[in-house]
């Protein structure tokens, strides 16, 4: 499948509570392995306290199902018990990509 656009988010986590956001992306990855629209899925820990997910998708309609899914609205719900501040969420455009095949 070929990806055409994504998601670039960083979570900064508030002092204390590096592990449980560390722990967010194994149960995110349980959700989103069912969502048809995306096609990769990355989380990643780039600081101390900063963390981050890359997704793509195939098409924008899959990429707005997944900011309307169940992965997003955990994420709203957690956010202020265990974020410095709220998610940057950013919308991308995949110039090119290798891909598995």
């Amino acid at each position: 499948m070929t990806v055409e656009v994504g998601l670039l988010v960083t979570l900064d986590a508030k002092p204390g509570k590096e592990d449980e956001v560390a722990a967010i992306p194994n149960a995110g990855l349980l959700v989103v392995e069912q969502e048809p629209g995306t096609v990769t899925w990355y989380a990643i820990r780039h600081g101390d306290t900063t963390f981050g997910i890359f997704d793509t998708f195939g098409t924008d309609n899959g990429r707005q199902a997944h900011l309307s899914g169940a992965v997003a609205k955990a994420l709203g719900q957690v956010a202020g018990d265990l974020f410095a501040s709220p998610p940057d969420i950013r919308p991308v455009d995949i110039l090119a990509a290798k891909t598995a095949g």
